[in-house]
């Protein structure tokens, strides 16, 4: 009897029918920028989204952290290839664009209305989102500073999603910090970054809202 049942285990094993539970695929997190989620200047394995992955997986998350940045992209550059960008299938989100705008001296409100449109395609979608913040150079301003970055400010307001303040603390102005241009942070920059950030995408992986 024993061997029969053993038998017929073996087959409905064969068709197919007995199988091991599949295992599930790690949460998917998307950081939507420019050159620095892209790693301008730095070898892939030291960009920001591949140190930020290593960050979540030893605190313990199974993720993959997809590198969505284009150098020199502005706000509207990034609307211009969200649907292409979307065809990888993120759970979550990190949308962090905004410094070649202010590196130029763009319309605050056109950068509003771009980062807007994401925002609201995401949400359309179900993808869970958050905002990282910038803030422009100071040669342009008080004035401009000022209103470029409450346009972070509003649009987490609007669309009631996380904000990370400003992408580059800690980091901006650091010489030790950053590369040659001042503007990209080196390997070590890059860590500082992760280092703050790293705790408030763990704290929205984990909140399931």
């Amino acid at each position: 009897m024993q061997s029969f049942v053993n038998v017929l285990a073996a087959f409905v094993i064969g068709l197919g029918l007995l199988q091991a539970p599949a295992e599930a695929a790690p949460l998917r997190v998307m950081m939507l920028g420019d050159s620095l989620t892209a790693g301008y200047g730095l070898p892939p394995e030291q960009a920001l989204p591949v140190q930020l992955e290593q960050a979540l997986k030893k605190a313990g998350l199974d993720v993959r952290v997809l590198n969505a940045g284009v150098s020199g992209d502005t706000t509207a550059g990034g609307l211009a290839r969200l649907d292409w960008s979307l065809a990888e299938k993120p759970d979550i989100v990190l949308v962090g664009l905004g410094a070649n705008d202010a590196l130029r001296g763009l319309d605050p409100e056109r950068a509003y209305a771009n980062l807007d449109t994401i925002l609201t395609r995401l949400q359309a979608k179900g993808i869970r989102t958050m905002l990282l913040g910038m803030l422009a150079p100071p040669n342009l301003g008080s004035d401009y500073g000022r209103r470029f970055a409450a346009i972070y400010e509003r649009l987490a307001e609007k669309h009631k999603v996380p904000l990370y303040p400003f992408l580059l603390d800690g980091v901006a102005a650091q010489a030790k910090l950053n590369q040659p241009d001042g503007i990209h942070p080196n390997a070590e920059g890059v860590a500082a970054i992760v280092e703050r950030l790293a705790p408030a995408v763990r704290q929205l992986i984990e909140s399931k809202a």
